[in-house]
C-alpha cells in the first residue's frame, strides 16, 4: 500500500457525525509534543495537513483525516501537558473515553512515545486502558533521528518495561529523516485487511 491522497475532514469536540463515517479508522495517540502532527504529515508526505506546533498541547480536539478515500486517521488530543487547568484536563480526558466508547469503526491505535524519555505515568495510563478494553494498539517511538541506531535498543529497553511490550514489538519513528515510515504503512496496511473481531 502507499498513501496517495489525504485530505483533513474535520475537527470535532465530541465524536459524532462526520462525513464519510464508517470507514475503517486508525487513531494516533499520545502525550504533547511527541510528533503525533509530524507522523501524520510524513505518513502522508504532507507537510501541512496537520498543523505541528513547537507548543505542546495544541491539538485540543479531535481531529479527523481520510486517506485513499479507504480509511480515516483520528488524531487524538496529546494528553499529559502541564500547563493545561484541571478543567481543561477533565475535559480532554471526557472526549477521548467518549471516543473510544463510540468509535465502533477504530481498528488500532498507534501509541507514540518519545524514544529519549521514559514513558509517563499518562502514558502508562494510556496502555493499561486500551489492554484492559482489549482495543490493538502499537508503540511508535518518535524522534528516533535523536539517537544512533547503535544505541537505540539501550532506549528501547525502559519503553518495553513501562509498557510491557518487546523489543521488535516497537517501531521506531522519525518524521524528519524518514524511518520507519514504510514499516508505519506496512502496519496499517495489515490492520486495515485483518479480519475485524466480532
Amino acid at each position: 500500500m502507499e498513501i496517495k491522497t489525504a485530505e483533513f475532514v474535520t475537527s470535532m469536540a465530541d465524536y459524532g457525525k462526520f462525513p464519510g463515517k464508517g470507514l475503517p479508522q486508525i487513531a494516533v495517540a499520545g502525550k504533547s509534543n511527541v510528533g503525533k502532527s509530524t507522523l501524520i504529515n510524513c505518513l502522508c508526505r504532507r507537510n501541512k495537513l496537520a498543523r505541528t506546533s513547537a507548543t505542546p498541547g495544541k491539538t485540543r480536539l479531535l481531529n479527523v483525516f481520510l486517506l485513499n478515500g479507504e480509511f480515516h486517521l483520528v488524531d487524538l488530543p496529546g494528553y499529559g501537558f502541564a500547563k493545561v487547568d484541571k478543567k481543561e484536563k477533565f475535559r480532554w480526558g471526557q472526549m477521548m473515553q467518549d471516543y473510544f466508547a463510540k468509535a465502533d469503526e477504530l481498528r488500532h491505535v498507534l501509541c507514540l512515545v518519545d524514544i529519549r524519555h521514559e514513558p509517563t505515568e499518562d502514558d502508562k495510563m494510556m496502555n493499561r486502558f486500551l489492554r484492559d478494553s482489549a482495543i490493538p494498539f502499537s508503540v511508535i517511538a518518535t524522534k528516533a533521528d535523536k539517537i544512533s541506531r547503535g544505541a537505540r535498543s539501550k532506549y528501547l529497553a525502559p519503553i518495553c518495561r513501562a509498557l510491557s511490550v518487546q523489543p521488535w514489538e516497537i517501531l521506531c519513528f522519525s518524521g524528519e529523516d524518514g524511518t520507519g515510515r514504510e514499516e508505519l504503512v506496512a502496519l496499517i496496511d495489515k490492520v486495515l485487511h485483518e479480519e475485524k473481531p466480532d
